[in-house]
């Protein structure tokens, strides 16, 4: 039935409030990125340095990630703000798409009027989207593609028939992108063959030619990263097993399973994970699930368990299930008004927005975080440029007072990472020496040791940097000689300081690595 002038006035007083209320939140956490003294964390500086070479794939992700940062520091440059400003624009998009679906799928419910921007708000003021919106990562993109592909997913069975084939198209691409973004598009995937097994109804709005362009679609795009993947031995998807870290002496382990539930309190906010766990296992229970409540837990439940079993087995990093959070964004938003639970919605929305607002003060001034007793939390953000710089002045007064050094060597990925971010005006130049990767197992375990490994050709005279100076010792046991040590320490906040050891190696010699563990042996203890 057709809206009334009323309604369709409401509705776009409604939606003009959700445009307001992203963009202002967008707009600060734009101003925040540019306020901020944090530094790049290495896995920023790693996908950077992946954006100065455009491929199909990388060694540990799909390309999405470092083509946002081409497109965005083409724009604007190298500065840190740069490299981050495609999240919290996604991070909006991502939130006016969730505000549609909830809109088309909710708005005759009770209180419907309001479900897109009570979802939108739920997922903009999301602890986890706080986070990823003043850094870049991949699980930005992800969720903005499988917003795009759910909304498509939503307006398939009330288009036309000729456009059901277009929408099945646009659905396919959506979800390619997903994967060219963090392979946990699968879980999408997955969410969708649940709901047709599930669902009479969805299976009647599809036909053989709109699975066929879907599929068409999908791999039209995906299939690029399948074939990187095939010509580099499979080194993302097999480091995205690695993660997984099944050993089997160490299964089962259900106090991993308790902290990850625990964690999704902080991804997803208080009021909104206890809303959509209980809400979940209650009304199906009571068999009381609606139609769109079905379709939007196959998207949200396959994310959730498989990591939850994923923890229980092994481990699970609390982001992981973060493609769940689409899907219950709106089923939250949803449950909520259908039961008449506002003060709940409103409090829970609150309390994410003071959450918020401490956020963005803590990153604009990480002094406050530091008064609080949250500094740990920014550690990983600070003081690699110092330490760089370090690193740097070390190998001009090698070439100025030594005869130089052949390569500037670096025994951890982070530090390789940071150091090419922070020190390109440096390395790269013709009179900076090459910066290399010492390889400390039998194999490389990250991109820098696969493009940027050491060699005897570079090894005859050779600046380490090692980090904590954790490896030093093993180091040693791969030259002829070592000398002239020097400890670096970069102080973090009052009680943190970073530790970078610098010294002379020549003669780059590797001991053999253990066949079957991958390792150099133990070195003899120092007399």
């Amino acid at each position: 039935m057709a809206l009334d002038e009323t309604a369709r006035a409401a509705q776009l007083r409604i939606w003009r409030l959700t445009l307001v209320l992203v963009g202002v939140l967008t707009v600060l956490r734009v101003v925040a990125l540019f306020a901020t003294p944090l530094e790049l964390y290495p896995d920023e500086a790693q996908y950077w340095l992946w954006s100065r070479h455009l491929d199909f794939g990388y060694f540990s992700k799909p390309p999405v990630i470092a083509w946002l940062i081409w497109a965005t520091t083409r724009i604007g440059g190298d500065a840190e703000a740069w490299l981050r400003i495609g999240s919290p624009l996604l991070n909006a998009g991502t939130a006016l798409v969730i505000s549609r679906i909830a809109t088309r799928l909710y708005g005759g419910e009770k209180g419907g009027s309001w479900v897109g921007l009570a979802a939108a708000a739920i997922f903009i003021l999301m602890p986890g989207v706080q986070l990823s919106s003043v850094l870049i990562t991949t699980d930005t993109p992800l969720l903005f593609f499988l917003a795009l592909m759910i909304w498509a997913c939503v307006a398939l069975p009330d288009a036309s028939k000729r456009a059901r084939i277009w929408v099945a198209v646009g659905m396919g691409a959506a979800l390619g992108m997903a994967f060219l973004s963090k392979y946990a598009a699968i879980y999408a995937l997955a969410g969708l063959a649940a709901h047709l097994f599930l669902s009479r109804e969805a299976r009647r709005a599809w036909t053989p030619a709109m699975a066929v362009v879907f599929f068409a679609a999908l791999f039209a795009v995906f299939t690029p990263n399948l074939l990187w993947n095939y010509r580099h031995h499979f080194s993302t998807v097999e480091h995205t097993a690695a993660n997984a870290n099944w050993k089997t002496g160490d299964l089962f382990n259900p106090m991993e399973l308790v902290q990850f539930v625990g964690s999704q309190f902080g991804v997803f906010g208080p009021v909104p994970f206890g809303v959509l766990g209980g809400g979940a296992l209650l009304l199906s229970v009571r068999k009381r699930l609606a139609a769109a409540d079905i379709m939007l837990l196959c998207f949200a439940l396959p994310p959730l368990l498989t990591v939850a079993a994923q923890a229980f087995v092994s481990r699970a990093n609390s982001n992981w299930a973060g493609a769940a959070y689409v899907a219950g964004s709106v089923l939250v938003a949803a449950w909520l008004l259908r039961w008449d639970a506002r003060r709940w919605l409103i409090g829970g929305l609150a309390l994410q927005a003071v959450l918020a607002a401490l956020f963005l003060t803590w990153v604009i001034d990480p002094r406050t975080a530091e008064a609080m007793g949250m500094a740990n939390s920014f550690k990983r953000a600070r003081g690699w440029d110092q330490t760089v710089q370090a690193i740097i002045a070390r190998t001009r007064e090698e070439q100025a007072l030594h005869g130089g050094v052949t390569a500037v060597a670096v025994d951890d990925r982070f530090l390789y990472n940071v150091a090419a971010y922070y020190g390109r005006g440096y390395f790269g130049t013709p009179a900076a020496p090459p910066l290399k990767m010492w390889v400390h197992e039998i194999a490389p375990r990250n991109q820098a040791e696969a493009e940027a490994p050491l060699d005897a050709a570079l090894g005859r005279r050779v600046l380490i940097a090692s980090l904590e100076g954790t490896y030093r010792a093993k180091i040693r046991q791969d030259f002829k000689a070592t000398s002239d040590l020097q400890i670096v320490r970069v102080r973090l906040d009052k009680k943190r300081s970073r530790r970078t050891d610098l010294f002379i190696a020549q003669g780059f010699a590797p001991v053999p690595r253990d066949p079957v563990t991958g390792l150099p042996p133990d070195p003899e203890p120092t007399p």
